[in-house]
């Protein structure tokens, strides 16, 4: 395996916006596969022909629970996840409950996250909290959210849906990764344009960048970006 495919693993290619069509679906999967990224998420409703349409390849098929703002009740995250896992998902990003974070119900909001990770982990799954649905919550919330994901087991925390700017991205990783411990993983959604704000989030502690690509971004991205630290998933 070549220095630059070694780099690409960290890269995922995200289509949850809301007029992803089937046609956009066929695209990325062509993108993902080309550029052997680590992973491609999709939509809950694309799950099954994203599962399809990768048949053999090694990127890793993941999903959005309970979005955009993850005010859910906990059963239906549960409901949402299991469908996802059971159409072929091995990657479930929940989001947290940022109104029970933000009343103060910390049961609340570990009991939401511990349902959906243990029921990742039973499917050989991984799980990871996203962590701002609306870039709202204070840094002080976000840290507490952070050791409760933790403490339920996820495998990653995520910085936001994936709509922040790359400078807010990346100040949300820093964040993030200076609030869980070295097992735990840091995605790094938002709307990066170019490789260096790619090298920048990496820098910041990131594990995983997750961004719409483009084909001129991935290449750029997998050529020119450093490893990321160390961290699992």
């Amino acid at each position: 395996m070549t220095a630059s495919v070694r780099r690409a693993v960290r890269l995922e290619h995200r289509l949850t916006h809301s007029t992803a069509s089937l046609d956009d679906l066929e695209a990325a999967v062509a993108l993902a596969t080309e550029h052997e990224l680590a992973s491609l998420t999709v939509s809950p409703w694309m799950v099954k022909p994203a599962k399809r349409q990768l048949g053999r390849s090694r990127v890793t098929l993941g999903t959005v629970i309970g979005y955009p703002h993850g005010g859910h009740l906990l059963s239906v995250k549960a409901f949402e996840a299991s469908k996802a896992l059971e159409q072929g998902a091995t990657q479930i990003d929940f989001v947290l409950n940022a109104g029970a974070l933000a009343s103060g119900d910390d049961e609340t909001v570990f009991n939401d996250m511990l349902a959906v990770v243990d029921m990742a982990h039973s499917a050989l799954a991984a799980a990871g909290v996203i962590m701002e649905p609306d870039a709202t919550l204070g840094e002080d919330l976000v840290r507490r959210a952070c050791r409760l994901a933790e403490r339920a087991g996820a495998d990653y925390v995520v910085t936001g849906p994936g709509q922040a700017t790359a400078g807010a991205t990346v100040a949300r990783t820093r964040v993030l990764r200076d609030s869980v411990g070295p097992r735990i993983g840091v995605k790094a959604a938002g709307r990066f344009r170019n490789a260096d704000q790619v090298l920048e989030a990496t820098r910041a502690g990131a594990t995983r960048i997750s961004t719409r690509l483009t084909a001129s971004l991935a290449r750029l991205a997998t050529d020119e970006a450093a490893p990321a630290p160390a961290a699992t998933r």
